[in-house]
């Protein structure tokens, strides 16, 4: 029993392209049959990509909503945890804000000192000439 080129697809979990590629490049053997589709044997397909673990049509809805029954939306540790956690972010989320108010505070104070001390110093005094010095004028 041959595959074409969708059926081996979804047997082995990969893209159409992937294959069509795969078999252009030479690593899995083809043949093309009357129609000029591929016919791909099982097990040159499978020497080179392994079986799917799942295929499609076994994955229902019905199955995934038996597994959603299954599962507790939360246990007592898990409530408690992220209870917990939730208590734990809150502080840092407090802190976060402390510490912006204080970088805040930070850079009003630097301005002021820097103000401060551009106020300090002298104004810069114009320098006297050689001739100013040697004569000297001014």
């Amino acid at each position: 029993m041959s595959y074409t080129l969708g059926e081996a697809a979804i047997a082995c979990g990969k893209s159409k392209s992937t294959l069509s590629k795969a078999i252009k490049n030479g690593k899995i053997s083809a043949k093309k049959n009357e129609n000029g589709a591929f016919e791909i044997e099982p097990s040159e397909l499978h020497r080179l990509y392994p079986p799917a673990p799942l295929a499609i049509e076994e994955n229902t809805s019905e199955s995934v909503e038996i597994k959603q029954k299954e599962t507790p939306n939360s246990t007592p540790k898990n409530t408690s945890n992220i209870e917990v956690l939730e208590a734990k972010l809150q502080m840092a989320n407090e802190r976060i804000e402390e510490l912006k108010a204080d970088k805040e505070k930070l850079e009003v104070d630097k301005e002021q000192w820097r103000q401060q001390a551009t106020n300090l110093l002298a104004a810069p005094q114009d320098k006297r000439g050689l001739l100013q010095r040697i004569f000297g004028k001014g």
